[in-house]
């Protein structure tokens, strides 16, 4: 009989390729036969290094699977053959990663990764036999397959060898490796890992060596490469400085969003809110601080305070103004908006051109801001300051605008609008009053009776062409027209007073554009008192870059610099990537860039909120509630299983007032999306106060309501969380509202329902037990035998001593509390007429009540009512009754399997 050495030189001399195939796979067996033997192990190892050399490229990979498995036998037995692994088996696997055939490099690749990962290379061999080579094979006149494989290799272990070796040996082929004019494949290769080399080397080396090749890659001219970087943005900006973060990296990722190719918008939007998050501060996003909570609180009321006061002072035009002009600067052209962005990162000291070009993306970045914390509700005085800046601008526009002459068919064109004419007011002089006698002003302004001397037409030509703009009521523009002739209609009634609250107060009516006729005879009256917002929106960026950039606007204003600082919409991320983000759930970012976005825009939002801090959620409000209202459920799923921990992050004031009402209709929506909110119902209700908490006792009983019957898994999680809402509330609710739907869960058709509802039913009597009132608990087990014990059904019977046993075995309940309330109702099933309502009766008395110290060790009636069941139950006529009446719990296998859920079928 042959050896097992000779075995395998038989075998492996063969001509016949399986034969050695063989051979390979069975080396480790044949290394734990012989490994007794320090002589015959090496002897195995020196054949390992023979077979090596196998013309057959599957012998070849066949042993390369095994190499990882024998490397782990011989560090096991490392005393008997010691460096067998750095002195025979690593120099196959370094010299297979330049094979010929793909498959054996492969292989060898994957090997190397698992000898790397488990730490069974040494640090010395990893500098000197495993990287030199990896530099050889990336050299410039390597082949182009091994080139991009290797480099792979290179960026999937930076990881594993660390930051020394990495920093040393690899990093500076990777930067060569980053430029490589001829095979973008090694590009691409280099910008899908350089997140993972960043994070190894640390924020020194990825600022100086490394960003700027991250730099030519995100510009280079195959859009995989820029999609690549896109894909790893959040992993690089985590290895830079902050100041980096928001200099640097964020006009490069803006120029991303606006890449000509729509693979790499799609990337980078899905990178954006990853993004973001990397610019998170614990000092202003709210969770770590009690203080700033209280502060967010009362700084949040004293806005809403204010903004209502202030709202209530605004002229409705200037708010057709204000909204006009939003839509302006919400449509910037991505490409300009960029190169503006970049020229606002860059050098302060310029040229003139860029400085320009800097000062209007300012501008618009932060006429954006302000419009935008206005209509979310912002704080105070971020809506003085909005108040301020849009009348400024639009005096100034208006002004401009009535010293233009018109000719008669721009003075009607479709695209203007009509509002109340706004008086001269010199703005250098207006800009050193105070922010009280601003607001004074405006009052007046606002109150100001039209000209005596503008000719009025009559009520019912007013009447004709309000009428004749009904048909075209969806035009903007024609609404605003609306607005004024309906302002003028009241104004031939009224007063000047009642002229001036009516114009203030009411609304529109209806809206279209004007007939021929009806531009003819009312011409007259309002070319005199109504200049064109046209105008206004073409000198609005000159008016605003003048406020924005004027050095002088802080001192001579009246706001204090910490209410400059709270005017800011917010500081926390470049407003221009934040505005990118809202517009992830515009419907035509789902034509031109991903059908998909807005789910993507739901998954990152928390993160978002996160780091912009509650005190910036108004910025993110609308378009919370916007992906709440999606059309696609997968969207509103996401926000689903999301709401508990966004309720974290913006505390009790504006989770009661913001996503309640989305955590409503989450409720109400479809089994796909109710299954997020059931999963996380008790981390969101937790955080509401008790009375709102309460409202929900009612709404409860319809997640037993499923559009699907046989989706149990369904009832299953609202039996877990009912468990967890016992702590919620007081016991009275619980046997009101949580008991009923206890109760009707146990009686569910599925098994693993039932489980979990036993369960429930046993937390839920120790609840009620510890509760002042005792009179709950009494009642609640006075029911369940009622309900289950005297059921007429044998299942519901069964469940009776089902929840007996889960209540005796996990002590929610005294034992002599239980021996009087179940104890006698119990013992009475001894007698029942189906066999398996016995078997786990017997079981249960044998292996859970007798185990108990109250039936061990003291003598009572109750102990000797059990004795008594259990030898009636050990004469049953039913064998499986006798065995587990009669029988040791612990004394069999069988017992085992009897104690096991499989046994208890029913």
């Amino acid at each position: 009989m042959l050896t097992p050495l000779g075995r395998l030189d038989k075998y492996a001399a063969s001509e016949n390729i399986f034969n050695r195939q063989m051979v390979a796979r069975s080396l480790l067996d044949t290394l734990k036969e012989v490994s007794d033997d320090e002589r015959d192990c090496i002897a195995v190892l020196e054949r390992i290094s023979r077979l090596a050399d196998d013309s057959e490229p599957t012998v070849r990979a066949e042993l390369m699977e095994q190499v990882p498995h024998i490397a782990m036998f011989c560090q096991e037995n490392r005393p008997s053959i010691p460096y067998a692994f750095s002195k025979y088996l690593l120099p196959i696997v370094v010299r297979y990663l330049a094979d010929q055939n793909n498959q054996v490099r492969k292989t060898s690749q994957a090997a190397l990764l698992v000898l790397l990962e488990q730490e069974l290379i040494e640090r010395y061999d990893v500098e000197t036999k495993v990287c030199p080579v990896l530099i050889d094979l990336t050299a410039p006149d390597s082949n182009d397959d091994v080139k991009t494989e290797a480099v792979a290799i290179m960026c999937k272990m930076a990881s594993m060898v660390g930051k020394d070796i990495t920093e040393r040996l690899v990093l500076p082929r990777f930067c060569e490796m980053c430029c490589d004019c001829r095979m973008f494949h090694v590009r691409k290769v280099c910008a899908a890992n350089f997140g993972d080399i960043c994070s190894v080397v640390g924020q020194q080396a990825t600022e100086e060596m490394l960003l700027p090749r991250f730099f030519q890659l995100c510009s280079d001219n195959v859009w995989g490469v820029r999609k690549a970087c896109a894909e790893c943005f959040m992993a690089v900006s985590c290895a830079t400085s902050q100041e980096v973060r928001r200099t640097k990296l964020s006009t490069l990722f803006i120029n991303l969003i606006s890449d000509p190719s729509r693979w790499v918008r799609q990337a980078a939007f899905q990178s954006l809110g990853p993004f973001i998050s990397t610019f998170a501060n614990p000092s202003s996003s709210g969770q770590y601080f009690k203080e700033e909570d209280d502060k967010n609180s009362e700084d949040h009321a004293s806005a809403q305070e204010n903004s209502e006061q202030i709202r209530t002072t605004e002229d409705i035009t200037t708010e057709d103004e204000h909204n006009r002009a939003e839509d302006l600067s919400s449509h910037v052209d991505n490409d300009n908006f960029a190169a503006k962005l970049e020229n606002a990162m860059g050098d302060q000291n310029a040229v003139s051109n860029n400085s320009q070009r800097e000062s209007d993306f300012q501008t618009e970045s932060s006429f954006h801001c302000t419009l935008s914390s206005d209509s979310c509700g912002g704080m105070a005085d971020e809506s003085k300051r909005s108040s301020h800046c849009c009348t400024t601008g639009l005096r100034e526009t208006g002004h401009i605008s009535q010293e233009t002459s018109l000719s008669e068919q721009e003075l009607y064109n479709s695209f203007h609008f009509w509002r109340t004419p706004l008086p001269e007011i010199d703005i250098d002089l207006e800009l050193q009053q105070t922010s009280e006698i601003i607001l004074n002003r405006e009052i007046q302004e606002l109150t100001m009776p039209v000209s005596p001397n503008i000719p009025m037409a009559t009520r019912k030509e007013l009447e004709e062409m309000i009428e004749n703009l009904e048909p075209h009521i969806d035009d903007p523009d024609v609404k605003a027209q609306v607005e004024v002739l309906s302002a003028a209609l009241r104004a031939s009634s009224l007063n000047p007073q009642e002229e001036t609250v009516a114009s203030i107060g009411k609304g529109t009516d209806s809206q279209t554009e004007l007939t021929s006729s009806d531009q003819q005879n009312f011409k007259p009256i309002l070319s005199d008192i109504v200049p064109l917002i046209g105008d206004t929106v073409e000198n609005m960026d000159s008016t605003l870059h003048y406020i924005h950039n004027d050095s002088d606007l802080s001192t001579n204003s009246s706001f204090s610099p910490e209410e400059e600082r709270k005017s800011k919409v917010q500081d926390v991320v470049p407003q221009a990537l934040l505005d990118q983000y809202l517009s992830m759930t515009d419907p035509s970012r789902a034509q031109t860039v991903d059908t998909e976005i807005a789910k993507h825009c739901a998954y990152s939002l928390p993160g978002v909120a996160l780091t912009l801090g509650r005190q910036n959620w108004h910025c993110l409000k609308d378009t919370y509630e916007t992906l709440a209202s999606d059309m696609q459920w997968k969207v509103r799923r996401t926000l689903a299983f999301s709401i508990h921990e966004l309720a974290v992050i913006l505390g009790d004031q504006l989770t009661a007032g913001d996503l309640v009402p989305v955590f409503n209709g989450f409720l109400k929506d479809l089994d796909e999306v109710r299954i997020g909110v059931l999963k996380h119902l008790h981390d969101f209700l937790k955080l509401l106060h008790l009375d709102k908490r309460r409202e929900y006792l009612y709404q409860l009983q319809e997640f037993l309501v499923t559009d699907n019957s046989r989706n149990w898994r369904f009832r299953a999680e609202l039996a877990e969380q009912l468990i967890l809402l016992l702590d919620l509330y007081s016991a009275r609710d619980i046997y009101d509202y949580l008991r009923p739907i206890a109760f009707s869960l146990c009686a569910d058709k599925v098994s693993s329902v039932r489980w979990i509802s036993y369960k429930l039913v046993s937390e839920m009597v120790k609840k009620l037990y510890m509760a002042s009132t005792s009179t709950f608990v009494v009642d609640l087990m006075n029911e369940l035998v009622e309900k289950f014990c005297r059921c007429r059904k044998w299942s519901g019977r069964q469940t009776f001593v089902f929840i007996c046993q889960t209540i005796s075995e996990d002590d929610c309940l005294p034992m002599d509390q239980f021996a009087v309330h179940l104890l006698p109702h119990l013992l009475h099933l001894a007698s029942d007429r189906v066999p398996n309502v016995r078997v786990l009766l017997a079981k249960t008395l044998k292996q859970t009540l007798l185990e108990k110290e109250y039936f061990l060790n003291s003598a009572n009636s109750h102990q000797e009512a059990v004795e008594q069941t259990i030898m009636a139950l050990q004469m049953d006529d039913d064998s499986d009754v006798k065995y587990f009446a009669s029988i040791h719990p612990a004394s069999t296998k069988i017992a085992d399997d009897a104690m096991s859920t499989a046994s208890s079928t029913y």
